[in-house]
């Protein structure tokens, strides 16, 4: 028996860009061990697995698993998956039951392009202050200082399916010199129960740019991050930054080479958080 295993990059219009992702649409034989060898085998920081659903109903079973382990809620492989399903079955609407919770997802073609863009509401977030033995133990793996941050958006652990520490570099060159110890920052994130460090710096309200360690899934980095996108939402409302319905675009993966582009939208009054990108195909093959 083989597995079709289908292939995106997500957050982007070019396959070159974005954060890949492997997509499995029928994955209701597999066990577990089988989920994480495939998802081992093609080696992106996610893959999404199908593993049941109503197709009349637009309503699917989604289990996500990096290299390493099984991960409650991934935002760039939902957003692949949608591009899938959407590509099948056509845009709309489709409902996602992930171990984190239920994902409405809408899909629609992008007048401009042609692509299909994909848009997820997240379970409801939320955001507090990290605690200073967080905070410092993370700095430390990083090779990061307290002088490194940015005073005015302070540490915190936020939730948007996952739990992310978030912290803001004070400069966008602290940002771009990243230079961790992998399994330090591993052992760290595993002690918190972190599923990325949200590395973030402000260059407006409107605009930020982010970087996404991802060790205890197998991976140095993220080029694109949307389960820590929603989280992000859920902070900027928890520090009252948000004071009406906003926009806001991530750009991410740049000092990858990998450069990722998503918009989140947040309002004061909906603890969910709406993430918006484009997915296009890589590849796909059997195992």
């Amino acid at each position: 028996m083989t597995t079709e295993i289908l292939r995106y990059s997500a957050f982007t219009h070019d396959p070159a860009g974005g954060n890949r992702a492997g997509v499995v649409l029928d994955a209701a034989g597999l066990d577990d061990a089988a989920m994480l060898a495939i998802a081992a085998e093609v080696g992106y920081s996610e893959t999404a697995f199908v593993t049941g659903g109503d197709v009349g109903r637009r309503r699917f079973r989604v289990r996500y698993f990096s290299p390493l382990a099984e991960v409650a809620f991934c935002g760039h492989a939902t957003v692949a998956l949608a591009v899938a399903l959407a590509e099948r079955l056509g845009p709309g609407e489709v409902v996602l039951d992930t171990p984190a919770g239920e994902i409405p997802v809408s899909t629609a073609l992008d007048g401009g392009s042609g692509a299909v863009r994909a848009t997820l509401t997240s379970v409801p977030t939320r955001s507090r202050p990290a605690l200073p033995a967080e905070r410092d133990a993370a700095l430390r793996a990083l090779g990061w200082t307290a002088a490194d941050l940015d005073p005015a958006l302070p540490a915190h652990v936020a939730f948007g399916g996952n739990d992310h520490l978030v912290l803001a570099a004070a400069s966008r060159a602290r940002l771009a010199d990243l230079d961790y110890d992998f399994d330090d920052l591993a052992e760290v994130m595993r002690r918190y129960g972190w599923t990325t460090v949200d590395l973030v710096w402000r260059e407006s309200a409107e605009r930020y740019h982010a970087r996404n360690p991802f060790p205890v899934g197998g991976v140095v980095e993220d080029p694109a991050t949307g389960a820590a996108a929603a989280a992000f939402g859920g902070y900027l409302r928890a520090l009252g930054l948000v004071t009406g319905p906003a926009a806001i675009a991530i750009r991410q993966g740049e000092d990858m080479g990998r450069t990722s582009e998503l918009l989140i939208e947040v309002s004061p009054t909906d603890p969910r958080t709406r993430v918006t990108g484009q997915a296009v195909p890589v590849s796909q093959a059997s195992v």
